[in-house]
């Protein structure tokens, strides 16, 4: 199957708000890709502009050697193969979920394919149920179902979990994930949401101010951060600014060795709270301790009134006022040069 291609994308609406400003992005055959960025990002202006939905200023969109958008060139959506799922799902109100899957197709099977579809999405006894009659997951896979039943070349989701209740949404994505793979379609999930996007991302993609600023297996995004604002999409961290020195950066814990960064060069020390470990001392009070299930977040300050966030044990005994040492897990620390 054939991989696509963005570079270089650009978007400007009323002469003034550029929402894509260089994008750069690759999505391949039978992969997730989860592109993750706060609101007003240009995440959803990307994947519009995929679509054919957008047309770009500058740069270009191509589907193996096939052009979809360059200057000169709009492939209209309809010529793209392109499945789409939008955040509210866009269902027919007035048609069952059998024909809802069977929009679009054609041929004189074509509610035999729907309806193939809708088994593959473990719906078939919902056939004749219209989307006032199901649950959001339900309308959710729906859906989905009607995206795929095209077998389009690659699908495109925006926002897809973000209306259904958190007991929900771990086992729709699940599901979604399975047929994503199963379709083998090039899939891209637009999400605000980290921890969405960390569990369904073959690949994950970070976007600010109208530019991927990193691309990754979740692991190594969340791992090694190429900034302090990439690091804080993906989950909580602390920032330290220090200089090099010798190979190494002074921190409240210790020197840290930095080989690969010129000495005197500014950095920023990124240290997740995971890597702050309660141990015995006076050192830090505790601001805040927060219950959250399977740990406490705790929120501390220095003497010199800097504040640090950790995690502890859900069972730990630390509340505010309580003092406490720290102690730093170097495997949940990362150093990036200051390019501010």
């Amino acid at each position: 199957m054939t991989d696509l291609t963005v570079r270089g994308a650009c978007r400007t609406f009323a002469g003034e708000h550029a929402a894509l400003k260089g994008a750069d992005l690759d999505l391949q055959p039978g992969q997730v890709t989860a592109l993750l960025g706060p609101s007003g990002s240009g995440k959803s202006t990307l994947l519009r502009a995929i679509a054919g939905l957008e047309q770009l200023d500058i740069g270009e969109i191509r589907f193996g050697d096939t052009v979809w958008s360059e200057a000169g060139t709009h492939l209209p959506p309809e010529q793209r193969k392109v499945g789409l799922v939008f955040q509210d799902y866009a269902l027919f109100p007035h048609m069952n979920a059998l024909d809802n899957v069977a929009f679009g197709l054609t041929g004189s099977d074509r509610k035999a394919q729907a309806m193939v579809q809708l088994g593959a999405a473990e719906l078939g006894d919902k056939a004749r149920k219209f989307p006032h009659e199901l649950s959001g997951g339900e309308q959710q896979r729906v859906a989905l179902a009607r995206a795929l039943a095209p077998k389009p070349q690659v699908m495109l989701l925006d926002e897809p979990f973000s209306g259904l209740d958190r007991r929900l949404r771990s086992a729709v994505r699940a599901r979604t994930v399975a047929a994503l793979k199963r379709a083998g379609a090039a899939a891209l999930i637009v999400t605000h949401d980290a921890e969405e996007a960390l569990d369904v991302a073959d690949t994950l993609a970070l976007m600010l101010d109208g530019v991927i600023v990193q691309t990754g297996t979740p692991e190594d995004v969340w791992f090694k951060p190429v900034s302090a604002a990439a690091a804080r999409l993906v989950g909580d961290a602390n920032v330290l600014s220090g200089e090099v020195e010798a190979g190494r950066v002074e921190t409240p814990f210790g020197a840290l060795a930095c080989q690969d960064i010129e000495p005197g060069k500014p950095v920023d020390v990124i240290i997740r709270p995971a890597g702050l470990i309660a141990v015995d001392g006076e050192t830090f009070e505790v601001v805040e301790s927060r219950y959250a299930g399977a740990e406490r977040q705790l929120s501390l300050k220095a003497a010199d009134g800097a504040l640090w966030y950790a995690n502890a044990p859900a069972a730990s005994a630390l509340r505010a006022g309580d003092r406490t040492g720290l102690e730093l897990d170097t495997a949940f620390t990362h150093i990036v040069a200051n390019r501010s």
